[in-house]
């Protein structure tokens, strides 16, 4: 009986470590999408931030693919390794693309350490999966944002330089289409002046489809 309790006590501890765990929740909802609907293999994978979250329909926007979204909303670059064994190496993924760092810079993180997370998720990616291909977004431009405009704008030319030295990773430029007269776009955003709506979601569609895998 002794027995029983103390391994009781311990499933409920790690539960509730687990569930004290930034994004705990989202990645225990992935793997439940998983055991109802086990995702096809060698899927494009998309990772990141809200901007992915919130590309509901972005299957739609990529006809002749296949893409599985396991972007969660305000997670930064360190959450993506903290939960790469659930998020990205068990899909077996045939691309990466990956949209991370604003949530970074806003964080408090400056250019310089942003970069230097983007490439802990590289190395990490690229120790597992030499070969997979990754497309690296840009950081976007957001009104509600301004304040770290040049953060980000530095930290976008430090990570594509440091890609155009790398094999099989695009850096993919969102930020330039998304701006006008040195501001970004106000239409192609929703109300909050931070996320996007299907304008955005356009500019992505069109800088990010040249660059993916058709099946």
């Amino acid at each position: 009986m002794y027995k029983l309790s103390l391994i009781i006590a311990l499933v409920l501890f790690q539960l509730t470590g687990m569930a004290q765990k930034p994004f705990a929740r989202d990645i225990e909802n992935f793997k439940k999408q998983d055991l109802e609907n086990t995702p096809e293999k060698e899927q494009i994978l998309f990772i990141g931030s809200s901007s992915f979250t919130l590309w509901k329909d972005v299957q739609d926007y990529f006809p002749g693919t296949k893409i599985l979204n396991r972007g969660f909303g305000g997670s930064s670059l360190p959450h993506l390794i903290e939960y790469a064994d659930d998020i990205i190496f068990p899909y077996h993924p045939s691309q990466i693309v990956i949209y991370s760092g604003e949530n970074d810079i806003a964080g408090g993180a400056n250019a310089e350490q942003t970069f230097e997370r983007f490439k802990e998720v590289y190395k990490l990616i690229r120790d597992r999966m030499p070969y997979v291909p990754i497309l690296y977004i840009s950081i976007k431009p957001s009104p509600s944002r301004m304040n770290f405009l040049n953060e980000m704008v530095k930290a976008n030319m430090l990570i594509k330089e440091f890609i155009k030295k790398e094999k099989n990773i695009k850096f993919i430029d969102v930020h330039s289409g998304m701006m006008k007269k040195n501001y970004p776009i106000g239409e192609i955003f929703t109300s909050d002046s931070l996320h996007m709506n299907a304008k955005g979601y356009e500019i992505w569609k069109k800088k990010i489809a040249p660059h993916l895998l058709k099946k």
